[in-house]
C-alpha cells in the first residue's frame, strides 16, 4: 500500500522549487547583459567571419561557396607563411629580452636598496602610456637618417651608423619600440606579484644565511611564475597581433615593410586594397587559432611546472 506524504511536506516543497526558479532566473538576470554584450562584439564577428572564410568573390557567378578552398590557398600561400616565420622570429627574440628586463627591473624596485624606487617605478611605467602611434611615430622620427636622430649623429661626429629601417634591421628597430612600450606594463604586473609574497618566507631565508641571489631564484621567481606565464601569454598575443608599428613605419621605410610583413598587416592589405574580404577572412581565422594553440600550450606547461 502506497503512503501518500504529508500535505505539510508537498505543501513546504512548491515554495522551495519556487523560490530555486527565482534564484535561477536572478543569476541569468545579473550575467544576461554581459552576455549580450559578449555574443554581439565576440560570438557574432567571429561567426561572420567564418561564414565570409567559405565563399569566394568570382568575376562570373558572384559570391560562391568554396568550402575549405581558401584555407587550403592559405597554407600554401608563400606570402603569409613569410609574415608568420617574420612575427615567429620577432616573438622568439623580443619576448624574452623584454620580459627579462622587465622581470630585472622589478626585483630591482622591489628589492629596496633602489634609491628613488618610486620614481623608477613610474617612470618606466610611462611610455605604456604613450599611444602606440605616438611612439612609433617618435621612434621612426629617431631612426630616420636624413631628418632623424641617427642622420644628426652621422653628420655631426662624421660617422656612418647602421640604418635602422633598413631592410636588415627593421624587424630590431621594431623591436625595440614594443619593447620600449611594454616593459614597463609586465614590470607592474611582476612588481606586483613580488608585493604579495609572504615575509615569513623572506625570514626563514635569512634565519638559513640564503644570500640575496638565493632569495631570488628560490623564493621570489617560483612564487611569481604565475604572472611569468600571464605576462607571456600576453605577450605571445600582442607578437602575433603585431601591426600599428610595421603599419606605420611603413610609409617612412616602404622597402623594408612590404604588404605582408606581418599576417596582421598582411590580411589588412587583402581586405582594404585587395578586395579580397573572403581570403582575408580565412587568414585572420587561422592566425587566431594558430595564436590560442600556441597560447594554451605555454599556459599548460606553466601549469604543470607551478605544481
Amino acid at each position: 500500500m502506497t503512503t501518500l506524504p504529508a500535505p505539510s511536506a508537498v505543501g513546504r516543497s512548491a515554495p522551495r522549487q519556487r523560490f530555486r526558479r527565482r534564484r535561477a532566473w536572478i543569476g541569468w538576470g545579473f550575467i544576461g547583459p554581459f552576455m549580450a554584450v559578449f555574443a554581439l562584439v565576440f560570438l557574432a564577428p567571429i561567426a561572420y567571419s567564418i561564414h565570409l572564410s567559405l565563399f569566394q568573390d568570382r568575376l562570373v557567378g558572384g559570391t560562391s561557396f568554396v568550402g575549405l578552398d581558401n584555407y587550403q590557398r592559405a597554407f600554401e600561400d608563400p606570402q603569409f607563411w613569410s609574415a608568420l616565420g617574420r612575427v615567429s622570429l620577432f616573438l622568439a627574440v623580443q619576448v624574452p629580452v623584454m620580459l627579462g628586463i622587465a622581470l630585472l627591473v622589478a626585483l630591482a624596485i622591489d628589492s629596496g636598496r633602489l634609491y628613488g624606487r618610486n620614481f623608477f617605478r613610474v617612470a618606466i611605467f610611462l611610455p605604456y602610456a604613450v599611444p602606440a602611434v605616438v611612439a612609433t611615430l617618435m621612434w621612426g622620427f629617431m631612426y630616420g637618417t636624413r631628418f632623424g636622430l641617427v642622420g644628426n649623429i652621422n653628420d655631426t661626429f662624421g660617422v656612418s651608423m647602421p640604418e635602422p629601417l633598413s631592410a636588415d634591421l627593421v624587424l630590431a628597430s621594431i623591436g625595440n619600440i614594443v619593447t620600449w612600450e611594454f616593459m614597463g606594463y609586465n614590470m607592474l604586473i611582476f612588481y606586483s606579484a613580488l608585493r604579495v609574497i609572504p615575509h615569513s618566507l623572506y625570514e626563514a631565508a635569512e634565519i638559513d644565511g640564503a644570500g640575496q641571489w638565493r632569495v631570488i631564484t628560490a623564493i621570489k621567481i617560483p612564487a611569481i611564475r604565475g604572472a611569468l606565464v600571464i605576462a607571456t601569454i600576453f605577450s605571445i598575443i600582442g607578437s602575433f597581433q603585431l601591426f600599428n608599428e610595421p603599419s606605420i613605419l611603413q610609409d617612412i621605410a616602404p622597402n623594408a615593410i612590404t604588404t605582408h610583413f606581418t599576417p596582421n598587416l598582411y590580411t589588412y592589405s587583402l581586405a582594404f586594397d585587395g578586395q579580397q574580404h573572403n581570403y582575408a577572412a580565412t587568414v585572420a581565422i587561422v592566425m587566431g587559432i594558430l595564436t590560442m594553440i600556441i597560447a594554451y600550450v605555454v599556459q599548460l606547461r606553466g601549469m604543470r611546472k607551478e605544481k
